[in-house]
């Protein structure tokens, strides 16, 4: 992975405020996504969403953050988060997320299967054997 400048210098900020480590860091359209590492979204985030709150006013961006995890299901469920599926499996190279309702299948798979397509990527660079995605 390579950052540019700029990249590093929001993970520096986000590290120094949130006291966590950064795994990766990238940009998704407007939104900057941070991915620390295992056990320690919930101290990136802070009480109420404190930090998440006070990086956010200051570089002024969104920011969304993920959990890593070795297990390629509990990311994704970190992944898509606050959407809560009912059911994620893993089948051979293949993750099936299913929806619990239409609106949360269409917030999984976004305008023009843009936001599935997205998840496939990010999934994917961290977990090779993962061949597709799909939404039931």
């Amino acid at each position: 992975m390579k950052f540019n400048l700029e990249t590093i210098q929001y993970i520096n900020y986000f590290e120094k405020i949130t006291r966590t480590s950064v795994k990766d860091c990238f940009f998704d359209e407007d939104k900057l996504i941070f991915v620390v590492k295992s056990g320690q979204a919930r101290k990136a985030i802070g009480k109420q969403g404190i930090n998440v709150k006070k990086f956010s006013e200051k570089v002024n961006k969104k920011i969304k953050i993920i959990e890593f995890n070795e297990d390629p299901v509990k990311f994704v469920k970190s992944f898509i988060a606050p959407i809560k599926p009912k059911n994620i499996e893993k089948e051979e190279n293949i993750i099936k997320i299913e929806a619990e309702s239409t609106k949360d299948k269409g917030l999984l798979i976004g305008r023009s299967a843009k936001n599935l397509e997205n998840l496939k990527k990010h999934v994917q660079k961290y977990f090779v054997e993962i061949e597709d995605i799909k939404i039931l």
